[in-house]
């Protein structure tokens, strides 16, 4: 039986003869057995297909060819931690945006951010939802002390200069992708209040109220922060419509 120093010898040699990579003897050895360059090319072939699978808007937007290169590069620095591909993908989004052949495509890695949200909100936890009447509940005072704890399967991106939103949800909506563009932020919530992943625009500070909260920050502080000068976007409807399209799973004192 291999002992733990020897075990971890070959899992590395493995893995380099598996990227192509193989220095050492043993890996060497490892990449030259009869079969070995197929087995290679279908683990990589399977973490192309899983992050095209998990990234369906950014495949679509720059097309097979791109988007193979780009994975294969990907998966060549980020081999799958788990058996399960499901969620395979993570830093995928920060790969893409610091990709040289991607610099003509600013909205790539937000868009890649809210893919990545989608695949997070459908395999999250299941929770209990904030009911609104809880909130309600609360004295004003109260209020300003509490914490709202955000869903575990709730997402959020905000981009303050591109309107990613917009353009991930065409694709996803299969709505006309040759409309204008609005060129400004765009913020987005992604919640699973039932089966079915949902999405929603939300407004800038709305996303920054959920970062704090999500830092474990009192009501009081989340709002200062998200809305500095007492400015609430010109109306106070967001509060309602997060808690609604179930942002949250509990308060906190």
């Amino acid at each position: 039986m291999p002992t733990p120093s020897s075990l971890d010898d070959f899992q590395r040699d493995f893995a380099a003869a598996l990227l192509g990579e193989a220095t050492s003897a043993a890996a060497q050895a490892l990449a030259a057995q009869p079969g070995f360059a197929v087995y290679r090319n279908t683990v990589l072939r399977g973490c192309i297909d899983a992050l095209a699978a998990n990234y369906p808007t950014v495949a679509t937007l720059v097309g097979s060819e791109w988007f193979e290169a780009a994975a294969g590069r990907f998966a060549r620095a980020h081999l799958p931690r788990d058996g399960s591909l499901a969620a395979y993908g993570e830093g995928f989004a920060e790969f893409l945006a610091a990709l040289e052949p991607a610099t003509g495509l600013a909205y790539l890695d937000g868009v890649a951010r809210l893919d990545r949200a989608w695949t997070e909100v459908h395999l999250a936890a299941d929770a209990p939802v904030l009911a609104a009447s809880s909130l309600a509940a609360l004295l004003p005072m109260e209020l300003l002390d509490t914490v709202l704890v955000p869903h575990s399967a709730a997402r959020w991106v905000n981009s303050p200069e591109l309107p990613i939103f917009t353009v991930w949800r065409r694709h996803r909506e299969h709505a006309r992708l040759d409309d204008p563009l609005d060129w400004r932020g765009e913020a987005a919530l992604l919640t699973r209040p039932g089966a079915a992943v949902v999405w929603r625009a939300i407004d800038a500070g709305a996303a920054v109220f959920l970062d704090e909260c999500a830092q474990g920050r009192s009501f009081a502080i989340a709002v200062e922060r998200a809305f500095p000068a007492g400015s609430v976007v010109g109306n106070d409807s967001w509060l309602p419509a997060l808690v609604a399209a179930g942002a949250f799973t509990r308060l906190e004192p």
